[in-house]
């Protein structure tokens, strides 16, 4: 008995251990791989920003530099009148709406009558209350413009040139960068220099749209390194990303300083989410194993190995099957989407290497159908990947070309086993009917029209994914009528076999379609009827023959609804928030994006505003962060908001009811909050779920 026991045990050892290398494996090639995405796409979206700004302030610059240019052209005209000046310099400035000063600043002693210095200046000043234009003479020996690094740049450099941040006390009051320009006599002898003022508030409210994430910062430096913008200090010892640009125009650096646990956060919650179930997953591996292997010692002797195979690949096809959509019956007719739309997944193999996928964001059905080569399981790891990227980037690009583009590169850059993807990628505009698609090497799509004819999906085919990266993917676009579907599909259709060796073939693919489409009813032909009607003739067809390919279904039927009636439809939306209550206009914004009735929208932001500043506030300790989540489901006759966070417990629903007849002397404090959401909603419920609050509201609509 101790030899069993031993043996068993032994046994046990090496299963949890197996199935722990597996776990961590997994964990870390999603872990390194996730976050080598979420840093592509912080620094695609940062470096997007800093283009965004060096253009915005290439423009000003060149407005400024095209402005003193034509400052110098004038004041050559006059420049031995120096009564003139002052009429040139009032003259721009007037007709620059985007300059505040500028001003003309001759040699020594050119205009002995006004002294050793002369620079006439203008700018716009506020004087009884209107914005004026003001003109004087403000070179002295309190002024002494010779020293200035502008002037000498005007007398030393034949074009225009941008000086190092100064504070001009005279002219535009306030910090400043000013371009230089030199101005000649007849003679071709440079006698004064013109100059703009540029202000740095400008600059500074360029920098305040470059905020890519809550906690990141903005600094523009100059040429030589100084600051125009200054980022706040840096903490010691922490990480951060830095992404720059250089300005042509200016020489100037503009750069955005991320922390890497910003970058990171989500990845980081995530992790620890999965190595908790990862760990509660090898401790019911071990409570089974112990229970079992008491009387199953022969056995696992000698089916220990294949039964831990077969399981995982069980396992492997349920994990690989919940990561498909999920469908709700009624009427033949999928409800949980504001679309008719079915697919379905058969593989040849336990695991397979086929997808679909589909998720809709902002009216916009987003869906895509891909076929692995090869089998098995190298094939659904690869399968799984690319689902991913769709996911990743479409959430975040819209374009069809984009997103198939940087889905190739990412997967061409790790593609070690010279594995490729066939992949169709559709965005279907839910209102209008426009379909952008985009084809990487897959099999042509069905289009089927009203009255139940069939036609192939105009394709370019492209390159499938994972060849080469860089590969420049062609779009294509076309308008889909109301009562059209799409019937996408991948090989294992038209290549299955009958026990005769015979091919399917698409020829009677298109045949089937249309004897489908014509063998019920209008209101019948739903995407749900095609998909499993063209599954049951491939399976007649095959007559029980082996499977030899893995097979793939997706059909998209659009069906074009009203404006008034969209909005009628079941939809879910999901809002995360951290406790900052900065963060409250955010709220307004999403609701505003619900479709909730007018009449109700202020009041139902008003209960949520309440709701929502409450958890910021009092959920969590004030050295704290937290997350607050609110999701919300409206249907035809209310709308439910369900608000929760891992804070401090608290019931509000246990809160008294607030006594309006007394005065505000006699009136305790606190507790008109809740009192005005219950006024405000029909159903206001708590309850404690592990470690979080969950508060339910629903108003009826």
């Amino acid at each position: 008995m101790k030899k069993k026991s031993g043996k068993r045990s032994y046994a046990g050892l090496w299963i949890i251990l197996v199935a722990a290398v597996a776990l961590e494996a997994t964990t870390c090639i999603q872990y390194f791989y996730s976050r080598s995405t979420i840093r592509a796409e912080a620094e695609q979206r940062a470096k997007s920003e800093l283009r965004r700004a060096e253009l915005e302030i290439n423009v000003v610059t060149a407005q400024m530099e095209s402005a003193v240019k034509m400052l110098a052209m004038l004041a050559e005209r006059y420049v031995d009148t120096p009564d003139s000046i002052f009429a040139v310099t009032r003259a721009v400035v007037g007709c620059l709406d985007n300059v505040s000063s500028l001003g003309i600043a001759y040699v020594p002693d050119y205009f002995p009558q006004y002294g050793h210095w002369f620079e006439v200046c203008s700018s716009r000043e506020l004087m009884d209350g209107e914005r004026k234009i003001y003109t004087r003479q403000i070179g002295g020996a309190d002024h002494d413009y010779f020293q200035t690094e502008w002037f000498h740049n005007g007398l030393t450099i034949d074009t225009c040139c941008w000086s190092e941040p100064y504070y001009d006390e005279l002219g535009a009051r306030q910090m400043v960068v000013s371009c230089s320009y030199p101005i000649r006599n007849a003679k071709g002898e440079i006698v004064a220099v013109a100059l703009v003022d540029l202000s740095l508030e400008y600059l500074k409210t360029i920098s305040e749209y470059l905020q890519v994430y809550a906690n990141s910062y903005v600094s523009i430096t100059s040429s030589r390194g100084l600051e125009i913008v200054p980022s706040p200090d840096t903490a010691a010892g922490r990480k951060y990303h830095i992404f720059d640009e250089e300005i042509d125009a200016t020489g100037w650096h503009i750069s955005i300083i991320i922390p890497e646990e910003v970058i990171y956060e989500d990845l980081k919650r995530i992790g620890l989410i999965v190595l908790a179930l990862m760990l509660i997953g090898l401790g019911v591996l071990v409570f089974i194993i112990y229970r079992s292997g008491r009387d199953m010692v022969r056995l696992i002797k000698s089916t220990a190995q294949n039964e831990r195979m077969e399981g995982e690949l069980h396992i492997a096809r349920a994990v690989q099957m919940a990561m498909l959509p999920k469908f709700q019956k009624e009427n033949n007719k999928s409800t949980s989407l504001p679309c008719d739309i079915y697919g379905l997944v058969n593989p040849a193999k336990e695991v397979g290497g086929d997808l679909y996928d589909f998720y809709v964001k902002e009216n916009t059905l987003f869906f895509c159908v891909g076929d692995v080569s090869g089998k098995g399981v190298p094939s659904s790891f690869v399968m799984a990947t690319t689902r991913s990227l769709f996911r990743a980037i479409s959430a975040h690009e819209r374009d069809v070309a984009t997103i198939v583009s940087q889905m190739n590169d990412a997967m061409a850059d790790m593609n070690e086993l010279n594995m490729f993807v066939t992949f169709f990628l559709g965005k279907l505009d839910l209102k209008t009917g426009v379909l952008h698609y985009c084809n990487a090497g897959h099999n042509p799509s069905v289009l089927v029209k009203q009255g139940s004819r069939c036609d192939r999906l105009p394709t370019i085919p492209n390159l499938p994914l994972g060849i080469v990266s860089g590969y420049a993917y062609t779009p294509q676009t076309i308008t889909l009528q109301n009562d059209d579907k799409l019937f996408l599909y991948t090989d294992g259709l038209t290549e299955a076999e009958n026990r005769d060796k015979s091919l399917y073939g698409g020829e009677r693919m298109m045949e089937e379609i249309v004897r489908i489409e014509n063998s019920v009813e209008a209101d019948k032909r739903t995407a749900r009827h095609l998909v499993e009607a063209m599954l049951e003739s491939v399976n007649c067809f095959v007559d029980g023959a082996e499977q030899s390919d893995d097979l793939t279904m997706l059909a998209v039927h659009y069906l074009k609804q009203s404006d008034n009636k969209v909005d009628d439809v079941s939809m879910r939306s999901t809002l995360v928030m951290s406790n900052d209550i900065q963060q409250i206009p955010t709220l307004a914004e999403w609701i505003e994006s619900l479709g909730v009735p007018s009449a109700l929208k202020m009041n139902i932001n008003l209960a949520l505003e309440e709701v929502v500043a409450n958890v910021m506030l009092y959920a969590y300790p004030h050295d704290k962060s937290g997350k607050v989540l609110i999701e919300a489901e409206k249907e035809e006759s209310r709308i439910t908001f369900v608000v929760s966070d891992s804070g401090i417990p608290f019931d509000p629903t246990k809160q008294p009811p607030v006594d309006t007849t007394l005065g505000l002397e006699d009136r305790p404090i606190g507790g008109l909050g809740i009192h005005l959401v219950r006024q405000i909603m029909d159903q206001v419920q708590y309850r404690r779920e592990g470690d979080k609050n969950i508060l339910t509201l629903i108003k009826k609509i």
